[in-house]
């Protein structure tokens, strides 16, 4: 019966050509689309590494403040003091403004011997950032006031970082140069991957660096993590002491309300894609449907003399539905083999295993699709009397 059918696809290239471009180009959209949407939910269900929630973040002018490095200190310290002793404030770190969900980026780059690597998220933070965040150690342990005073300056970084640089051996306690291995950092703490840039994206190489009375003049934004106590009330006059403290303009943001905005950012072009992808899906599937049941309407006399040497309905639908299985099948093996090239050269920084799962996805929807559209023009094509199509013919 398969050589017989291949023997039927074969003398109708001509009219099948059409049916095999509409199935590859159908089946190349679903893939990228597929590929996309796997990308984005593997990136989503993976932990963000640290809590958003209750935390507000202010951003403020240091430039009215003293240059001078023992007076900033100082100030900073006092105006520590008096915000935590307001009950609404449960904890609070002065921070780079480069915090989770801003629109802020700091980089660096770090060696290890000849090994160079580059585009690190470069955190400068407070000792309590990490209860602000509650953020967790793998390894080792966060920033203490005597790091301040020590040889090689700590940073901490994040677990897939460390396991990039030193695989499975433990990366805390262990040296690491600057981008040109000028000055060394000592590595104290590893902490869970940091996704700061949205749900949908993926964390980057982090580093965070203890915040000293150098950075301080450089300094303008405060992250506080308030109780279930803060309101609106609470905010206001949290407003009022800053701006008069600091003695410039304030900006008082809810990181919760950031992080919707930047998930949106992610979720309205996907949605978009979606669309546009399902419209051009749709059109081929009316497009399959035509094909089918113009061929059927172009092969009566075919259908009509099997039917009449005692051929069943049943039997000439399988026939029809195989028939576009197996140019399906054709076409899908041209498409995977366009499909493979992108994890073969890695034309996108992207898992091989997102795209080997999007090439499954695709190739069973498009099958499932091809399916579903040839089924009523076999049903259509199993009631064919054969009397009828032979006289029509």
């Amino acid at each position: 019966m398969y050589k017989h059918l291949f023997k039927l696809i074969w003398n109708k290239r001509k009219q099948n050509f059409l049916f095999l471009s509409e199935i590859l180009i159908s089946f190349l959209v679903v893939f990228a689309v597929f590929s996309y949407l796997t990308y984005y939910y593997k990136n989503y269900i993976k932990p963000l590494g640290f809590d958003y929630n209750r935390v507000w973040a202010i951003g403020y002018s240091g430039s009215q403040l003293s240059k001078n490095s023992d007076t900033l200190r100082i100030f900073y310290a006092n105006l520590n003091k008096t915000l935590k002793a307001m009950p609404e404030i449960e904890n609070l770190s002065f921070s780079s403004p480069n915090y989770p969900y801003s629109s802020s980026f700091m980089s660096t780059g770090l060696s290890i011997g000849a090994k160079k690597f580059n585009n690190i998220s470069d955190y400068h933070v407070g000792n309590d950032y990490q209860k602000v965040w509650n953020v967790t150690l793998v390894n080792g342990r966060w920033f203490a006031e005597e790091d301040l005073i020590s040889k090689d300056k700590g940073i901490i970084i994040n677990e897939t970082f460390s396991k990039e640089m030193f695989g499975t051996i433990k990366s805390v306690g262990k040296l690491v140069g600057d981008f040109d291995d000028k000055n060394k950092f000592k590595i104290i703490g590893v902490v869970n991957d940091f996704k700061a840039n949205g749900d949908f994206v993926p964390g980057n190489h982090v580093m965070f660096r203890q915040l000293d009375t150098a950075y301080l003049q450089w300094t303008s934004t405060l992250l506080i993590k308030v109780r279930g106590t803060a309101n609106a009330t609470f905010e206001s006059k949290l407003y009022k002491f800053m701006a008069t403290t600091m003695r410039s303009a304030v900006d008082i943001q809810h990181v919760d309300e950031m992080r919707e905005s930047k998930n949106r950012e992610t979720i309205i072009p996907i949605l978009l894609f979606i669309i546009v992808a399902s419209f051009l899906i749709i059109n081929v599937a009316l497009g399959l449907f035509g094909v089918l049941w113009y061929n059927i309407n172009q092969r009566k006399g075919e259908i009509g003399l099997r039917r009449a040497i005692g051929a069943s309905g049943a039997s000439v639908a399988t026939q029809i539905v195989l028939e576009s299985i197996i140019l399906t099948t054709i076409s899908l093996l041209i498409g995977c083999f366009f499909a493979v090239q992108f994890p073969l050269l890695h034309v996108f920084d992207v898992a091989v295993s997102i795209y080997l799962i999007s090439m499954l996805i695709s190739v069973l929807f498009i099958y499932a699709l091809v399916f579903a559209c040839s089924l009523y023009p076999a049903k259509q094509a199993a009631a064919i009397q054969p009397a009828i199509a032979l006289h029509e013919d």
